[in-house]
């Protein structure tokens, strides 16, 4: 059974493609069958984070009809599949976001997980997007603004039918003045199902043009995104901590 998860936050800058391109590897990571698409049509960035942001076809064209689906569907090294969208403004014309049912309902059966990472803001773009995933992981910074469009989404995915199945925190400091996780959860009516620290290595990896898991596999924030992947997969999560030597000598590399 092919599940079909958006990451939504409804607000732009908070982490969705980092945790999309990240989650799409951990779960490849695990064996699972996984798509990544970047259903953010105006500015898309999962080709930027994965190193694939220019390719002979992408979404744009599929969604205008120039292109086949087959032919916007490429094979990354890290383990997954992308659909990646087109980074031109002129792209944008003719390019219909209501059709991204269509090729969600394509790839039903053609892949374990369906990873798509959404616009920001909640517009007709990100309307459309919840409206063609199956279940829906709400992405937050630990922060009054974040938090509250972030509400709005998720109250637009219950609206739609959408399951929410749960928030991921992202960027979480030491600062007082950071949300906790109890009101974080009583604002959304959704649970924490992943905490991922404030990180340098992510900011590292986004220069690299890789995932975090695959720039520095034990930083902070890649082993809570391979947490989460075993929680989405069932299966139990044990993470060994390096010694001393070891975290030197990755730091030297």
């Amino acid at each position: 059974m092919t599940r079909i998860i958006l990451i939504v936050s409804g607000k732009g800058g908070v982490g969705k493609t980092t945790l999309a391109a990240n989650l799409a590897y951990a779960l490849a990571e695990l064996g699972e069958d996984v798509i990544a698409v970047d259903a953010n049509l105006t500015t898309p960035n999962l080709g930027l984070h994965t190193g694939m942001h220019l390719t002979p076809h992408t979404l744009h064209d599929v969604l205008r009809g120039d292109a086949e689906l087959g032919q916007a569907v490429y094979t990354h090294s890290y383990g997954f599949r992308i659909i990646p969208a087109s980074m031109s403004m002129n792209d944008l014309t003719g390019t219909d976001p209501s059709k991204l049912s269509n090729i969600t309902m394509s790839l039903l059966g053609k892949a374990d997980y369906v990873i798509m990472d959404s616009a920001a803001g909640l517009g007709r773009e990100t309307l459309s997007a919840i409206a063609a995933a199956e279940e829906i992981i709400i992405i937050v910074n630990p922060t009054i603004p974040s938090v509250v469009d972030a509400l709005k989404a998720a109250e637009l995915a219950r609206k739609l039918g959408k399951r929410i199945i749960g928030i991921v925190v992202n960027r979480r400091g030491k600062s007082k003045h950071e949300l906790p996780n109890e009101k974080i959860e009583s604002m959304i009516e959704a649970p924490i199902i992943a905490e991922v620290p404030e990180d340098e290595a992510v900011a590292r990896s986004i220069a690299a043009k890789q995932p975090v898991l695959e720039y520095d596999t034990h930083s902070p924030a890649a082993v809570e995104i391979r947490r989460l992947a075993h929680k989405l997969t069932g299966r139990s999560f044990e993470y060994k901590k390096l010694g001393l030597i070891k975290r030197f000598i990755n730091w030297l590399r």
